[in-house]
Parts: C-alpha cells; sequence; structure tokens
C-alpha cells in the first residue's frame, strides 16, 4: 500500500495518523520490522522527516520475513538481498560448528523457497558488532555486490573511552593479524593490508565519546584497531584496550549502509536504529560475552 504525504511530519507521526486506533508500541514495531519505504527506501527512524510529495510504502514482503520466527529483524528484502539486524554476540558466518546469522537466514530461505535459495555471505561484521548486515540471495547477486563494493557507504556509531584531541579525522594505517589473531598497526609490508578510518564526534557522554565512524576499506577490526590507536578505545573493547572493570558489550553498532542494487545498480540505503541501552554504563557487569 503507498500513501502520499500531503504535510510536513516525522514518519510516526504520519503513521499515527493513517492508523489512528493502533497503539503507539505497534507502530513502532511497524518501524522496526523493516516493511516501511519511504520514496523506494527502507526507513525505520520514528523520527525521519517527511515532507508533502514524499510516498510512504508498506513493504510486505519484507514483513513476511520479519515475522517468520527470525530471531532479528530483517531491515530489507527483495528477490535479490536481504538485509537484517544483526544482534551483537552471534557471528556473521562461522566454520566451528556455532549457530551464525548466515546459518539462520539459510535455513529460513530454503523452508520458504523449498530449499531454492539460501544466503551468501557480501560482508561481516565481527560477532562483537550489531547492526544492518546485507546478505545475497544467489551466487550471481553476491558477486554483482562485491564486484560494486567500493560504491558502498557504510557508517558506525562507536561509543568510545574519553574525549579525542581532534574532534574529527581520518586515521590510516597497514593492519596485520598476529598468531594470538589479533589485528595491530604495522609498518607497509607484504602481509599487511592498508586500512582508512574517518571519524566524527556527534556529542560526549559523560566522560566517553559517541563517534559516527565511516569506513573507506572493510579490514578485520580495523574500526576497533583504530580507534585504539587513537587513544580512545571502543567502550567493552578489552581485546583492543577498553577499561576491564566491568564486562561489557562493545559499543559499536553498523547504522548505515548504502550499496548500489545488484539487479539495476539503484543505490539502496538501510539503516538501523541506535540499539537500546547502547549510551547507558551501569557501574556492574553486563551479561554478554
Amino acid at each position: 500500500m503507498k500513501t502520499a504525504v500531503n504535510k510536513s511530519v516525522t514518519l510516526i507521526e504520519f503513521l499515527i495518523e493513517q492508523y489512528p486506533d493502533s497503539p503507539r508500541t505497534r507502530i513502532k514495531k511497524l518501524l522496526q520490522s523493516g516493511t516501511l519505504r519511504v520514496n523506494d527506501k527502507p526507513v525505520t527512524l520514528h523520527s525521519f522527516p517527511l515532507k508533502p510529495g514524499d510516498v510512504v510504502e508498506i513493504n510486505r514482503q519484507a514483513g513476511n520475513a520479519s515475522k517468520a520466527g527470525l530471531p532479528f529483524p530483517v531491515l530489507y528484502e527483495d528477490e535479490d538481498v536481504m538485509v537484517v539486524d544483526k544482534p551483537a554476540g552471534k557471528p556473521t558466518s562461522s566454520t566451528d560448528g556455532s549457530l551464525s546469522i548466515q546459518d539462520i537466514l539459510t535455513e529460513y530461505l530454503k523452508k520458504v523457497s523449498k530449499g531454492k535459495t539460501r544466503a551468501y555471505v557480501v560482508h561481516r561484521l565481527d560477532k562483537e558488532v550489531s547492526g544492518v548486515l546485507l546478505f545475497a540471495k544467489s551466487r550471481e547477486a553476491m558477486d554483482s555486490v562485491k564486484d560494486t563494493w567500493q560504491k558502498t557507504e557504510k557508517h558506525y556509531y562507536a561509543l568510545v573511552e574519553g574525549i579525542p584531541d581532534k574532534p574529527g579525522g581520518t586515521i590510516k594505517s597497514w593492519l596485520i593479524e598476529d598468531r594470538s589473531q589479533k589485528i595491530h598497526s604495522t609498518r607497509e609490508m607484504p602481509e599487511a593490508k592498508f586500512a582508512i578510518t574517518n571519524y566524527s564526534t556527534i556529542k560526549q557522554v559523560n566522560n566517553n565519546t559517541l563517534l559516527d565512524i565511516k569506513t573507506d576499506t572493510g579490514r578485520k577490526n580495523q574500526i576497533r584497531v583504530h580507534l585504539s590507536d587513537l587513544g580512545c578505545p571502543i567502550v567493552g573493547d578489552r581485546k583492543y584496550g577498553a577499561s576491564d572493570e566491568f564486562k561489557r558489550r562493545v559499543r559499536l553498532h553498523a547504522y548505515s549502509l548504502s550499496f548500489p542494487h545488484p539487479s539495476d545498480g539503484r543505490m539502496v540505503t538501510v539503516k538501523s536504529p541506535i540499539p537500546e541501552g547502547f549510551l547507558s554504563l551501569k557501574l556492574k557487569d553486563e551479561h554478554y560475552k
């Protein structure tokens, strides 16, 4: 169903007007499910601004997928790709038998397609990281997205310890993995991979800082290493120098991904809201590995 907007309002205000009998909590769940598109782009932000002439559409295909019992929201889905809101604590894929996001999606897709479709990994998020994660539904779609991956734009929220010396900047270094599977910056050498991370300050939160991170490269643990190099490790990231006073969830969330669609090249932007409790740090251990 498509509906034209006739005045300037936020998305949630528009939906409340469209569904006056629905509780506000149900409307918020509708937003989180990935069923809504504005001007043919998926939107999950309740404060998203609408203007006259915008078209709001309920994407029922994505809605059906999100109702299929998956343990995480489906942010976008069509015949070629599927984008989910990855929870922290689960790997993108695995080779050790542990249950991964790819395993869960493949099981779901095989079920609804009678074995014809599975999930193909396009990119990865670390196990500790949450947020927007894209999968392809065919090898052809996967190859197409990977071939144009340099055109993608990825943004993350990172809550870091302390305050960077500069409110924004770019971090560049060569990264290499040691025998303990820890990444660190090094000099240029054949085994090292060059990485570029851009950061800008959103706001200070007590003695911490919320940053917007944009990556120009997609190296393993790149953001975590670079922010540690900056002297501001990500809250909860004990592997890369964060305080170990309390066990905390790593505060890194992939909130936006823009990529060329594999079928026609149009840019698709998918966003995920900042997780609940992301900015809240209590003086006790969090039940998170």
